[in-house]
């Protein structure tokens, strides 16, 4: 995919073209780049940019004029503008003319701020919509740049790619007859990649080859319990990743004679590791490597209006407490409604203490208090994983999430 860059002049005119473009050939762009629009998202934008939004919803600082950096992110940039970031829509609904998708927004474009009339519209063109005034004169220089990884994330990518791949959550169910490793090749103990093992599947459903490419499993341990901090319920099972794994044969029989007798053995499967993160070991368990997905990442309020969730837990970490660009999961998922992209405000629990200063002692609970932002990044039934974007007190788990 190639940018034709022209005088800067006519750039202004020339930035929805440019957007569709960046949209054509989406093969050879990196696939966490090319988020869908939803339907929700694109009708909040479309409503936008017929009004704008009233200027008293700006933050106090928002810039008349902004040329977009290389290292911004759609999150970045609408905290600039918004003082609720995760209404990005309506931001992208402010140039909805010039910009046909939000997630194709690049380095070197200038936003301009129009406030008129009480009514806040952000467009790539000065003064608004229209052609640029004057003439413009087309000179026939060209230079040709690769748009496939340009566009800016909505979020920093190495904050979450690596969750997309690694954690997992699954039923107790699917835990047990997950298959597992049994051996490693030549007696080895701990695997690494490269090494050759061996693995069984439940005794109902065998580890076997199946038609068509290699299957590849990841490589999973110390599956923990995450419980729901309000009602106890176990909510799934969060399994540590460690590595990756493709199977070369699939489990087998094998008649021996052992004292004049005929025994049937079983023979494993056999597996190469192709990737680890860790030592892998015997006990180990086997998922199937799922399909790659495509996911839309606009922060936005959740489709219901009344959320009350909790943090359960702060993944990867011994600590209690939770920082900025640090991960943790929540006791909501899609049978809540909950998908990708929905922002959450995190309340501080308020402390239970004794009142001894009026002479008696009353019990008395303190107000929660809002403490930050996060953004579910990747739901599961009962569960999500998100990401919390700003605080101003460590959250932990067990506070409360409630709509933003």
């Amino acid at each position: 995919m190639k940018k034709l860059r022209i005088d800067e002049g006519l750039r202004p005119t020339l930035l929805a073209a440019l957007a569709m473009v960046a949209m054509v050939g989406t093969a050879t762009t990196a696939a966490a780049q090319n988020y869908p629009i939803t339907p929700q998202q694109r009708a909040t934008a479309q409503q936008t940019a017929q009004a704008g939004i009233p200027v008293g919803e700006l933050t106090p600082n928002a810039p008349d004029e902004y040329t977009v950096k290389p290292r911004d992110t759609l999150w970045a940039i609408s905290r600039l503008y918004l003082r609720s970031p995760w209404r990005w829509p309506e931001l992208w609904g402010m140039n909805i003319s010039d910009i046909s998708n939000p997630h194709r927004i690049y380095p070197g474009q200038v936003l301009y701020l129009d406030k008129t009339g009480g009514r806040a519209r952000l467009s790539t063109r000065r003064g608004g919509t229209g052609a640029p005034e004057g003439t413009i004169k087309l000179s026939p220089r060209t230079r040709y740049e690769s748009l496939a990884d340009m566009a800016l994330p909505t979020l920093n990518p190495s904050l979450i790619e690596p969750f997309l791949t690694e954690p997992i959550v699954v039923d107790e169910q699917t835990l047990l007859t997950a298959p597992r490793i049994v051996a490693g090749n030549d007696s080895r103990v701990l695997l690494a990649r490269g090494d050759r093992a061996y693995a069984r599947g439940d005794k109902n459903s065998p580890l076997v080859e199946a038609p068509g490419p290699i299957k590849t499993f990841r490589v999973f341990r110390d599956a923990t319990p995450l419980k729901d901090p309000g009602t106890g319920e176990i909510l799934g099972y969060e399994a540590q990743y460690v590595g990756k794994a493709t199977l070369q044969r699939g489990e087998s029989t094998a008649e021996d004679e052992v004292d004049g007798k005929q025994v049937v053995n079983v023979v494993p499967a056999t597996i190469d590791i192709v990737a680890a993160r860790e030592e892998i070991r015997a006990g180990d368990r086997l998922l199937p490597e799922p399909p790659r997905q495509l996911l839309s990442y606009a922060p936005h309020a959740p489709a219901d209006p009344v959320v009350d969730g909790r943090i359960v837990s702060v993944y990867g970490s011994a600590v209690e407490f939770a920082a900025q660009n640090q991960v943790v999961a929540i006791n909501k998922g899609t049978r809540d409604g909950i998908e990708n992209g929905d922002v959450l405000a995190i309340l501080k629990n308020g402390e239970t203490i004794v009142d001894k200063t009026g002479g008696g002692k009353d019990t008395l609970k303190l107000p929660n208090e809002r403490i930050g932002l996060l953004m579910v990044f990747r739901p599961f039934e009962k569960v999500s994983y998100a990401l919390v974007l700003e605080i101003s007190d460590a959250p932990r788990p067990g506070d409360r999430l409630v709509n933003p």
